[in-house]
């Protein structure tokens, strides 16, 4: 019997975990016809959708986002963002500087819309009721679970100006920068509907696969999400060399993406794009798309500071401006090897940097870059990973994101400039530790639009989140979350996992418990003091006394460094870990302490070494955790 018994719990937990990594998705299918008039900055299109309820619920309403509804006066995000301008931090108004007041002053003909006009599901006309920039429908029949619906959507939209990553005529002159252009279904997953406002940033989609033919003037040239799959109709720098293109005699060309296993679709357009492309391993090409133009150049060049321009004329404004778009793809060419062996696999078949939106924005295949400046360049490219692939909800989870993608940043940046930095991830860790000590700071499971300030929301869910990736390294070893990461990237990758999954993961591949550090460090605003309270020799060896004076419980590294120019390194596991991590540098002495328990304030280590043979010692040398106070973690000892 009690065989038996373990034999089914064995079984049962097989069945958890198989259900935690096999966690069912929804499913769409887009097919898109789209006609621009570029003239008039408005397009409209024709949608076919099938829509896979693979959910065991039935659902009897469906979500859709219409994002430029937003860029009207009087929306949710005009009216955030004249309210958090009226906040100032560190002297400066707290509204996003490419968004202020300007929704407020937009004309008619510069506003952005997009409307629904007719929407049948199995070919029957449904109700629907729009919410500015959630359109929901009133289904005359449930979707039952596990089964599939077919919507056909008539839509029409009008391009804003260029205000919040979508939009047309953007500061470098680009025309139409097309993100979050046509009706996206919402996504629907084991936490029920996320019909997300667009108020300010971050997004989740479905995963399907899309067919988007675009009609524009033929003097135009595409870029984007997809393959094209009509390249010697088009030419532009797509068509097979040496075969001649074929261009149909007409005022408009139609371009016809396939792309599959992606969660949304971007594309952007301009007359007078350079298209340069190159290929890299298992015949992945990569693309650029970008223009120089001098007029909208000297534009950005005298708006910066007089002390700026003293620094750097106008020519090299725009010669800097040119080499950095010469140069982006031998830049990514050089980073994809180390991103592949670090991160996972790459999967697609093509990545493109686009010139367009307002700074940089990810999408699938495509980013949308304002400059394309290494760290931009870089940061973009990582949101591959840690959205594109993964697809964690950003709104709810934007750390998991931004961060992620912050902390892959870092580390490729050391790796193309030789790997001098022993922790490149300092920046983020000051960064973090300024909020953490402000009136700002909000804790990580804040939803991304309802931060009390943009300061707080940029710094956690970018420093805090890369924070997060680090500190973990200092836990569990550097070497063993480089296996989280790619394990992670691996069983989660199309699935959405949220923290508990990462954590999961964590603590399969490291052996130790980490749901300790996800309540802490995500959950709360607790942070973490470590400091050393006094020393003392009894019978020739060295008692040393460690306090904890915040409020998180962590392991520590202590360094001790002696007067004959020996090293040696006390750890300390957290009791929490319920494990410890292996010794991180082999050929260094090491010396394990018995569990701290966070309870605790005070705990002693004892060292067989006489007191007056040390000459310092550290807490955590190379600064892994965000300790709020480094003056109290080293000592010097002039004996």
């Amino acid at each position: 019997m009690y065989k038996r018994l373990l034999l089914l719990c064995a079984v049962a937990i097989s069945s958890l975990t198989q259900a935690q990594t096999d966690r069912w998705q929804q499913r769409v299918k887009y097919k898109m016809d789209v006609d621009v008039d570029a003239g008039a900055n408005r397009f409209s299109g024709k949608q076919n959708l099938e829509y896979w309820n693979n959910s065991p619920d039935t659902l009897k309403v469906l979500y859709f986002h219409l994002y430029w509804n937003a860029f009207q006066p009087g929306s949710m995000m005009d009216a955030r963002s004249l309210e958090l301008g009226k906040k100032v931090v560190g002297g400066r108004n707290d509204w996003d500087a490419r968004v202020r007041d300007r929704i407020s002053k937009l004309q008619p003909d510069e506003i952005g819309y997009q409307r629904v006009t007719s929407l049948k599901m199995n070919g029957k006309a449904q109700r629907l009721e729009e919410h500015e920039t959630i359109l929901k429908v009133i289904l005359d029949k449930p979707v039952l679970p596990r089964s599939k619906v077919v919507l056909d959507l008539d839509f029409e939209a009008q391009v804003p100006v260029q205000i919040r990553r979508s939009g047309r005529d953007n500061a470098e002159g680009v025309r139409f920068s097309m993100a979050q252009w046509y009706p996206k279904l919402c996504e629907y997953d084991y936490e029920g509907w996320h019909p997300t406002p667009y108020i300010a940033r971050e997004f989740y989609g479905v995963w399907g696969d899309f067919a988007v033919n675009i009609t524009i003037d033929s003097s135009y040239v595409i870029g984007g999400t997809g393959y094209l799959q009509n390249p010697q109709e088009i030419g532009h720098g797509y068509e097979t060399a040496g075969v001649p293109v074929k261009r149909p005699a007409s005022p408009k060309l139609t371009w016809r993406f396939l792309a599959p296993n992606v969660h949304d679709f971007m594309w952007a357009a301009d007359p007078d794009y350079i298209h340069a492309s190159k290929q890299v391993r298992d015949g992945m090409v990569l693309h650029a798309y970008y223009k120089i133009s001098r007029t909208h150049l000297e534009k950005q060049w005298n708006a910066l500071p007089e002390g700026m321009k003293q620094r750097m004329s106008l020519e090299s404004y725009i010669d800097r401006s040119r080499k950095e778009w010469e140069g982006v793809l031998d830049l990514a060419a050089r980073a994809l090897p180390y991103m592949d062996k670090t991160f996972g696999k790459y999967p697609y078949k093509q990545y493109s940097f686009i010139q367009g939106g307002d700074g940089g924005m990810e999408y699938p295949m495509a980013t949308l870059l304002k400059g394309a400046g290494e760290g931009v360049t870089i940061h973009e490219w990582m949101h591959s990973w840690y959205q594109m692939i993964l697809g964690t909800n950003e709104s709810l989870h934007s750390w998991m994101d931004e961060g992620f993608t912050s902390y892959g940043e870092s580390r490729v940046a050391n790796f193309l400039n030789g790997g001098k930095l022993k922790n490149p991830h300092l920046g983020a860790f000051q960064s973090y530790i300024r909020l953490a000590k402000s009136e700002h700071n909000e804790p990580l499971t804040t939803h991304s639009d309802q931060y009390s300030s943009n300061y707080a929301y940029s710094t956690n869910a970018y420093s805090k989140g890369e924070v997060f990736m680090e500190q973990l390294g200092y836990i569990v070893g550097a070497e063993v979350r480089d296996r989280i990461l790619l394990e992670y990237f691996n069983r989660w990758k199309y699935k959405h996992p949220n923290p508990a999954d990462l954590i999961r993961v964590a603590e399969d591949v490291s052996g130790i418990q980490l749901d300790w550090y996800r309540t802490f460090f995500v959950n709360t605003t607790k942070t973490i003091d470590y400091a050393i309270d006094s020393l003392w020799e009894e019978k020739g060896k060295t008692n040393i006394r460690l306090r904890n004076a915040g409020t998180i419980p962590m392991p520590v590294d202590l360094d001790l460094q002696f007067k004959d120019g020996s090293r040696e390194i006390a750890y300390i596991p957290q009791y929490l870990m319920f494990g410890g991590k292996t010794n991180e540098e082999p050929a260094i002495k090491r010396t394990v302490g018995t569990p701290w328990k966070w309870t605790h304030p005070l705990y002693t280590i004892t060292i067989d070494r006489k007191l007056t043979d040390l000459k310092s010692i550290e807490i955590d040398p190379l600064q892994r955790t965000a300790d709020m106070e480094r003056r109290n973690n080293k000592l010097e000892l002039n004996w």
